[in-house]
C-alpha cells in the first residue's frame, strides 16, 4: 500500500501526464473550430463536476462559493481568465504551435512569481530575480530571432497566473471553484453551438468518433484537476510545483518529436534560457522549504522544552 506522500505524488503525476498529452488529443480535433470544441468542454465539463459533486452531497457549495457580490466577481473574473487560456491553447495546439503552449507554461511559474511580487508584495530573492531575468532574456532572444514576440506563450502564462492570483482569494476547493466558473461559462457555450446549428454545421462533428472526442473533454478536464487537488492535500507546494514541469515538458515533446513543428536555434536557445531559470527558481524554493521546514522543527523543539 502507497503512503499519503506517495498517492499524492502518483495523483499530480498522473494529472500532469494527462495535462501534458492533452495536445494529440486535441489534434484530433482539428476539423472542428476552436470555440466549438471549448464550448463543448465547457458543457461536458460542468456535466462530469456536477456528477461529482452531487455523488459527494456537494452542489450545495456551488451557489455557496458565489453567495456575495466580492465571490461573484472573482469567480466571473477567473472564469474569464480561464476560458481565454482553454480557447487560446485549443487553437494554438489545432494550428501548429504547441511548442508555445510548452513555453507559456515554462514560464508561468516565473510570471507567478513576478505578480506576487506586484499584487501581493511579496519579497524575491537574488535567485528569484535571476530567473524572472533569464525568461525576459529568453522571450528577447525569440522575439529579435524570430522577428515576433511569442505571443501565445505570454497570454497562456499570464491569464493562466492572473487565473492563480484570482483563485488565492477564493475559500473554496479547486473542483467546486472550477464548477462555478464552468457553469458562468456554459450559456455562453450553448449559445455557440446554438449559433453552429444555425449556420447549418452540426454541433457533434457530424460522426461518432468526433461526437464521442467532443464529449471526452468533460472527463479530460475535470480528472485531473480532482487528482491535482487530491495530491495538492498530501504534497509541499514545492513538489507540486517540481512536478508540475511534467506538463510542460510533454508538452514540448509532443510538439517536437509527434507533430515535428519548427525548433530551430533560436528556439533552442531560449529554451535553454528558460530551462536554466527554472533550474536556479527550483534550487532556491527547495532551500525556501527546507529553511521553512527547519525552523519550524526548532520551534516545535524549543515549545516542548520545560
Amino acid at each position: 500500500m502507497l503512503s499519503g506522500p506517495a498517492k499524492g505524488v502518483a495523483a499530480m503525476v498522473g494529472a500532469c501526464t494527462v495535462w501534458g498529452l492533452s495536445p494529440m488529443y486535441y489534434k484530433m480535433l482539428s476539423h472542428i473550430p476552436a470555440m466549438e470544441v471549448l464550448s463543448h468542454r465547457m458543457i461536458w465539463s460542468l456535466v462530469f463536476f456536477g456528477v461529482v459533486l452531487g455523488a459527494q452531497g456537494r452542489l450545495g457549495e456551488v451557489l455557496q462559493a458565489m453567495n456575495t457580490r466580492r465571490s461573484f466577481a472573482l469567480v466571473a473574473v477567473a472564469s474569464v481568465m480561464i476560458a481565454a487560456n482553454w480557447a487560446l491553447f485549443i487553437w494554438s495546439v489545432q494550428t501548429g504551435r504547441t511548442t508555445q503552449t510548452s513555453l507559456g507554461y515554462y514560464v508561468y511559474p516565473l510570471v507567478a512569481v513576478v505578480i506576487g511580487r506586484v499584487i501581493f508584495g511579496e519579497k524575491l530573492g537574488a535567485v528569484q530575480w535571476l530567473a524572472v531575468g533569464l525568461a525576459a532574456v529568453a522571450v528577447m532572444v525569440l522575439t529579435v530571432g524570430l522577428g515576433t514576440a511569442p505571443w501565445i506563450a505570454l497570454t497562456l502564462a499570464l491569464t493562466f497566473g492572473l487565473y492563480g492570483m484570482i483563485k488565492k482569494q477564493l475559500d473554496v476547493g479547486p473542483v467546486v471553484s472550477v464548477t462555478t466558473e464552468v457553469l458562468l461559462l456554459v450559456p455562453f457555450a450553448v449559445v455557440i453551438l446554438l449559433q453552429t446549428y444555425h449556420n447549418g454545421g452540426a454541433v457533434f462533428g457530424g460522426d461518432l468518433t468526433t461526437m464521442s472526442l467532443l464529449v471526452f473533454a468533460g472527463p479530460i478536464t475535470a480528472l485531473p484537476l480532482i487528482m491535482f487537488s487530491f495530491a495538492a492535500r498530501r504534497l509541499a507546494m514545492t513538489t507540486v510545483g517540481l512536478l508540475q514541469y511534467i506538463n510542460p515538458t510533454l508538452q514540448f515533446a509532443c510538439a517536437v518529436f509527434v507533430f515535428s513543428e519548427p525548433f530551430g536555434r533560436w528556439h533552442l536557445i531560449a529554451f535553454v534560457l528558460i530551462w536554466t531559470a527554472l533550474a536556479f527558481y527550483s534550487v532556491s524554493a527547495l532551500r525556501q522549504d527546507n529553511a521553512r521546514r527547519r525552523a519550524a522543527r526548532a520551534a516545535s523543539a524549543s515549545g516542548t522544552v520545560l
